[in-house]
């Protein structure tokens, strides 16, 4: 599986995300010092995130559930990421 269907996968099972859009931005990256074992600039991912879990909550906190799902993976694939999170109702409203 690779990296963006995992995280889609993550944000899906532990946030209930009912939409999740993805952006590798990785190759604007390349110069970058990569982690251990990983390409130089590989990780770097542009997302937005729908979820109802977010409803009631500031930015901060949604940003903070995010991250929180994505723990794992903020250790190991994930080395920056961007992003945009709306409750269903806010989505509807772009």
């Amino acid at each position: 599986m690779d990296n963006i269907a995992a995280i889609k996968m993550t944000l899906q099972a532990k946030i209930g995300a009912t939409i999740v859009e993805i952006v590798d931005r990785s190759e604007q990256h390349k110069h970058h010092q990569g982690r251990m074992n990983a390409p130089a600039g590989s990780g770097h991912y542009d997302a937005v995130i729908v979820a109802e879990s977010f409803a009631g909550k500031t930015m901060m906190q949604q940003h903070r559930m995010v991250y929180a799902a994505l723990a794992d993976q903020m250790q190991t694939t994930i080395h920056a990421l961007s992003l945009k999170t709306y409750t269903p109702e806010q989505w509807q409203q772009l």
